[in-house]
């Protein structure tokens, strides 16, 4: 219980710049309070103590803004930014090291009993205003652009906008990636800022020049080892 506390509080910390010192956090974030509240209704819930898991659900609600039901499963370090207007449904399954901002929606399309609200894997980041809804799944990586509306499955690492959501971005693949972020932390630019997922002219020109450099940069190695091995053997015939 005091490892997942802890790690609860650390994660605003990573997340949040606004974030200040541990006693700030405890006392002034929302998020981090609705999510404390919900470990302990969640505890509640599965001990079938259900009235007294709605209520504590109640009154976390009143105290944040934030509504949580008490059956959502809900994995470590979650991390929820500002918190006003976030709404989880019963069946709502969320992973590891997700995120999501204010005004998000993870809800249900139908009144029938069973799975109605979505599931999202580890590392998915919704942004505010979003509405997911449905049974649906987010893979891991997943991202949900401002007041995106999704009603369909979105693969892993997928980047989804829009009313109703598309993918614009899908995951390129990990070696490029890996390749392209090496680049930029070598030339000491960070390529990869708040816009890294979105498909703006600019990010593709960006993405292109890192292609192009990382090439040239290969080259030049190769041409350091082709001359490094020449002085050798140039050394060894004038001994």
């Amino acid at each position: 219980m005091f490892k997942t506390l802890r790690e609860d509080i650390q994660v605003v910390f990573d997340r949040d710049p606004a974030a200040r010192s541990a006693l700030e956090t405890l006392i002034a974030c929302p998020g981090l309070h609705a999510i404390l509240f919900h470990r302990i209704n969640h505890w509640l819930w599965q001990r079938h103590l259900r009235l007294l898991a709605r209520l504590g659900s109640h009154v976390a609600r009143f105290l944040t803004g934030v509504e949580i039901h008490p059956g959502a499963n809900i994995g470590r370090r979650f991390f929820i930014d500002h918190g006003m207007g976030v709404v989880i449904g019963e069946t709502a399954e969320i992973g590891d090291d997700c995120s999501i901002c204010h005004g998000v929606t993870l809800g249900g399309t139908t009144w029938e009993k069973g799975k109605r609200h979505p599931t999202l894997h580890d590392n998915v980041v919704i942004g505010a205003g979003a509405k997911i809804l449905g049974p649906i799944t987010l893979g891991t990586g997943a991202r949900v652009g401002s007041n995106a509306v999704v009603v369909k499955d979105v693969p892993a690492g997928a980047t989804v906008v829009g009313v109703p959501g598309h993918v614009v971005v899908k995951k390129i693949p990990g070696e490029k990636a890996a390749q392209r972020e090496a680049m930029a932390k070598k030339i000491g630019f960070d390529a990869y800022g708040a816009s890294k997922d979105m498909p703006d002219p600019i990010q593709n020109a960006l993405d292109t020049m890192l292609d192009h450099m990382h090439k040239v940069d290969q080259e030049l190695e190769e041409l350091r080892r082709e001359l490094g091995e020449r002085d050798k053997v140039e050394e060894k015939h004038r001994e």
